[in-house]
């Protein structure tokens, strides 16, 4: 989902490389030039394995709810159309750490998996800096040309990425806002500022409020060693905190909530797993669909029913407000009708 702890300097050309998939390397006779081709060819259109198995990369960026119900349902779509005997996973999570991502990664080029699944931004970035010939399925990301620092995006990336966007739409979220907070005047906005597509999703939104009248302060944290002092900040000055899809928070919902329940501050979040933890609401989509939505598109990239470089990003088929009963009852929160209860895990 969400974030971009690493620079990679290669991306600003991004759309370039892809389309010459491994440009340096054309220069060599006419012979090898076409073999070249045929080669980026076939791996851009995932052309189908020769006995019909195939071996899956996914690079995980941390282990919290959503990133998990997005692999579950990633997998579940494959061996569903492809059967479990004809799929092998090599799952790894790379526990937080963005040059872990670049690692794994390099493994699975190494290893010539016939498909990469990167599961949250930094995977992303690193699964494109590793390999424009293997095919890359991204999900969990929220805007692809704030990940990839595109310029001419138009909802395409091209080469051999493309993959599914779990962005709630911004609008909505800042009239939940305003729906559950009339009276409120200071949001407090509070993201990891590692994480490229949080504060994409932070800038989107405080023009929204700012419209709505609300004055927003930036809370950013650089990890989360300093979380704890941002977030009794935010605590002591905001009357609403909102935070977006971000690792690090869905990582940390414990530790915030144990600051802001008792200084009776409600959080608005842009996604489930992170508004179960320490929120009141959220406009929230499904992490699971997501998933099973991508392995349906990796499904047409392997079989070669589709090309990858001509596969636009979807995005969630459907979002739902939801809210946690116990926490919006603690805070005094008044929970409209068409707000449906979180169900949590005993």
């Amino acid at each position: 989902m969400f974030k971009k702890a690493i620079t990679i300097g290669t991306i600003a050309a991004m759309t370039a490389a892809l389309a010459a998939c491994g440009g340096s390397a054309s220069s060599g006779s006419s012979g090898s030039s076409a073999a070249q081709t045929e080669a980026e060819t076939e791996a851009a259109s995932g052309s189908a394995s020769s006995d019909g198995k195939y071996t899956v990369g996914i690079c995980q960026l941390v282990q919290h709810e959503a990133l998990d119900a997005a692999t579950q349902g990633f997998e579940d779509a494959i061996t569903d159309e492809l059967g479990e005997d004809n799929v092998t996973f090599d799952l790894q999570n790379a526990q937080g750490d963005s040059n872990t991502c670049s690692t794994i990664i390099n493994g699975f080029v190494s290893e010539d998996v016939d498909l990469i699944l990167a599961n949250a931004t930094p995977a992303l970035q690193a699964a494109a800096a590793g390999t424009d010939s293997i095919p890359i399925l991204g999900t969990s990301v929220t805007d692809y040309a704030t990940a990839l620092e595109l310029s001419d995006y138009n909802g395409t990336v091209g080469g051999n990425i493309s993959g599914t966007s779990d962005l709630a739409p911004i609008d909505e979220q800042a009239a939940m806002i305003k729906e559950l907070f009339p009276d409120a005047k200071n949001i407090g906005l509070l993201y990891c500022s590692a994480e490229a597509n949080s504060k994409y999703q932070i800038d989107a939104i405080r023009e929204y409020l700012e419209e709505d009248g609300y004055t927003c302060e930036d809370y950013s944290f650089s990890d989360s060693n300093d979380l704890s002092t941002v977030v009794t900040d935010a605590s002591k000055e905001c009357d609403v905190i909102y935070a977006p899809t971000d690792n690090t928070v869905a990582s940390n919902t414990e530790l915030i909530a144990n600051i802001t329940e008792p200084a009776g501050v409600p959080i608005v979040a842009a996604e489930e797993g992170i508004c179960s933890g320490c929120g009141v609401a959220t406009l929230s989509i499904d992490y699971y669909d997501l998933g099973y939505q991508t392995g349906k598109m990796a499904v047409k990239v392997l079989t070669g029913e589709e090309d990858i470089s001509e596969m636009p990003i979807e995005s969630a088929d459907k979002v739902v407000k939801e809210y946690d009963e116990d926490r919006a009852a603690a805070l005094g929160v008044e929970i409209p009708d068409d707000y449906k209860p979180i169900e949590k895990s005993e």
